[in-house]
Order: structure tokens, then C-alpha cells, then sequence
């Protein structure tokens, strides 16, 4: 069984908060694809990983914690982007207002990973003593980065594919409201979330319409939007989703009792 959440709102939709909940009620292992944190407004998450000398984000961080086994964020995690804010109308290397791409980790090599470097920034220097970046390949540009990309970033996410394959139960989170964070992978069903509810698709007809809204298969961009996928698709149902204290979201069991009759329906659709 292979659950997709995703997200319905760009930033705060509950995606993680609801995947852990999935995974105390399921015994499932987590998996987040690809993640990304801020060094100025995710500062404790960077300070709690660095100083470790690695590179990975809360989202990870919960995920594993909740999963059977003893997973590390960067087991199920198979690329973490390190961004930091960008004043002035610059977009910087990838062409993002507010923020420019400052350091990847990519695979977990070692129990660490590798890095990639943005040459054209000022890295912090916490980040440079901390983490191995001194051989860490170096971009300039963005073809020099699509070429890297096209092997390392490839090559660490066809292994967590491999993984996600093959497991007996998997709930892979989605980053951002970005419809899919791995090519190839066909949930069996899709929770998509955002503050106060969650809709429900069947997986086979979701990962379809993943490849019409992208034009096919092979020209998927792996960045096309939820709402421009559900919208070509019949959701399966749709609940409500009370809202959570503090105390509550930390507890995987205390979200998967909150949130069950979500859960339910959810299984109900992979299992139609």
C-alpha cells in the first residue's frame, strides 16, 4: 500500500502533521522525497542539524521519528535544499524572488550525504565549518546545475523510488502544494490537505492526470501544481479536519485518534 499527502495551500497546509498521524494509524514508514529549509526563518531546525554536521529539515526529522525502525531524516529524505532569503528583486540561480538556493544534500552517502554548493553566494560560515563542503561540486549556472542535477539528484531519488517500492506500507509526503515529488511513483490513493480539510483521489487517476497536466510522461516537470492536477480529476471524498493544539501535533498517536475518520476514508479510496 502506497499513500501520497499532499498539499492544498503553498505554505502550512498540515501535510506533515497529517503524515504522522497516517503513520501511527497505518504502521507505515514515511518518506519525504524532497524538503528544504530557510537559514534565517528555520533557524533552530539548521542550528540542530549542522551542528551534527548534516544537512535535513523538521519535516524529515518527524517522519522518521514516527516511522518503524530506526530511520534518520536523511534515509527517507532524499534531497534537502538550504535556501536563504534573497532581498531586492533578484531571483537568483533558480530564479526564485525572496529566496536563492545556498546549499543541496543529496542521498545519504555515509549516513551524511553529499553537497552541492551555490558558487554564485555567500554560503554562512556555520555552514562551511560544519558541513563537508570543501571537495562539494560548485554551480554557477544553471545548465552547469540541470547537468549535475541529472545525475546526482537522479541517482539519490531512483534509490528512495527503489525504497518507497519496497515497502509493504509507505506514505509518501509531497513538498510545498507541488503534486508529486517523485517521477515514476503511482500511489494507490492521495490525500490532499490544507487547514480544515482533506480531499481524496484515487492514486492510478491522479498520477494520470500528473502526466496531462505536464504534457506526458517525459516531459513531467515535477513541479506542477496540486490544484491543476485534482482539477482535471473526480475526487473520491472529502472530510474535515478539526484543528490541533501544539501538544496534539507532537504526538503522532494523539493526531492518528484526531484525525482517524480521515484515515479511514483515505483507506477506503486506496483500497476501492
Amino acid at each position: 500500500m502506497k499513500l501520497l499527502v499532499a498539499g492544498g495551500d503553498r505554505v502550512d497546509a498540515g501535510k506533515t502533521t497529517f503524515s504522522v498521524g497516517l503513520l501511527a494509524h497505518t504502521g507505515a514508514r514515511g518518506f519525504k522525497p524532497r524538503a528544504g529549509n530557510n537559514y534565517w526563518f528555520d533557524q533552530d531546525d539548521y542550528q540542530r542539524a549542522t551542528e551534527q554536521g548534516r544537512l535535513y529539515g523538521k519535516d524529515a526529522r518527524r517522519l522518521a521519528a514516527a516511522s518503524p525502525g530506526d530511520d534518520r531524516p536523511e534515509d527517507i529524505n532524499a534531497v534537502h535544499r538550504l535556501w536563504h532569503p534573497s532581498p531586492g528583486p533578484s531571483q537568483g540561480l533558480l530564479g526564485r524572488t525572496a529566496r536563492q538556493f545556498v546549499v543541496d544534500r543529496v542521498g545519504a552517502a555515509d549516513g551524511v550525504g553529499e553537497f552541492v554548493v551555490n558558487g554564485t553566494v555567500d554560503v554562512p560560515e556555520s555552514a562551511t565549518e560544519r558541513l563537508p563542503l570543501d571537495a562539494a561540486p560548485r554551480v554557477t549556472s544553471v545548465p552547469d546545475f540541470n547537468d549535475l542535477m541529472s545525475v546526482m539528484h537522479a541517482e539519490a531519488l531512483a534509490a528512495l523510488r527503489g525504497d518507497i517500492e519496497a515497502a509493504d506500507r509507505a506514505v509518501v509526503e509531497s513538498y510545498g502544494d507541488i503534486a508529486r515529488p517523485l517521477q515514476g511513483f503511482e500511489p494507490d490513493a492521495v490525500a490532499v490537505v490544507e487547514p480544515g480539510r482533506a480531499r481524496f483521489y484515487d492514486g492510478r487517476r491522479y498520477a494520470k492526470a500528473c502526466q496531462i497536466a505536464t504534457g506526458g510522461p517525459e516531459e513531467g516537470r515535477l513541479e506542477e501544481r496540486v490544484e491543476s492536477v485534482v482539477d482535471l480529476i473526480d475526487r473520491a471524498g472529502a472530510v474535515r479536519l478539526p484543528a490541533l493544539d501544539t501538544a496534539t501535533q507532537k504526538d503522532p498517536q494523539a493526531v492518528a485518534d484526531a484525525y482517524d475518520h480521515a484515515y479511514d476514508a483515505l483507506l477506503a479510496t486506496a483500497f476501492d
